[in-house]
């Protein structure tokens, strides 16, 4: 009985060692985007020389404002071949974004919020923020969301974004 608790208790062990091991995520790690039957991957290094945007929202839980650069979600979205500008009509707009991060935190954004020419906020991939690279708690990479109310579409340690459509 004792032998069966042990083989357990390793099993269990290796389980837990394998899924912390999957879940963790370094500076090095790529952001991956999806859509379309396409996929590509950026690393902090080949996503800092496209073309970043400044916005800067207020983070209620520190009473204080941020600034972040980052890049134009739309932007990265083109590269999948997501629609944009006028295209973003008719059956586009059944399109969606889930942005995920390494904790296995989710948002959700249609795809018209994205698109700069359809609704006026801005939704950033932000790579720095108040000028610095981000810390190992908000980054390498989050997805900024600039005109909502509350920052709940904020999504640190951003590890995913996969362009889907509603059926």
């Amino acid at each position: 009985m004792k032998a069966f608790r042990y083989a357990a208790f390793l099993f269990a062990a290796s389980l837990l060692s394998g899924l912390l091991a999957l879940s963790a995520q370094d500076a090095s790690s790529p952001l991956r985007i999806a859509g379309l039957g396409q996929e590509i991957r950026f690393s902090p290094d080949n996503l800092k020389p496209l073309p970043h945007k400044i916005v800067t929202v207020h983070n209620p839980h520190e009473n204080a404002d941020e600034t972040y650069s980052g890049v134009p979600l739309i932007e990265l979205l083109k590269r999948v071949g997501a629609p944009t500008g006028r295209d973003v009509h008719g059956k586009a707009l059944s399109e969606y974004v889930v942005a995920t991060g390494s904790d296995g935190y989710k948002a959700v954004l249609a795809l018209a919020e994205v698109e700069p020419d359809f609704h006026p906020g801005d939704v950033l991939v932000a790579d720095t923020m108040d000028g610095k690279p981000m810390d190992a708690k908000t980054g390498p990479f989050r997805l900024v969301v600039s005109d909502d109310k509350r920052p709940a579409r904020s999504v640190r340690n951003l590890v995913s974004i996969e362009l889907k459509t509603a059926e």
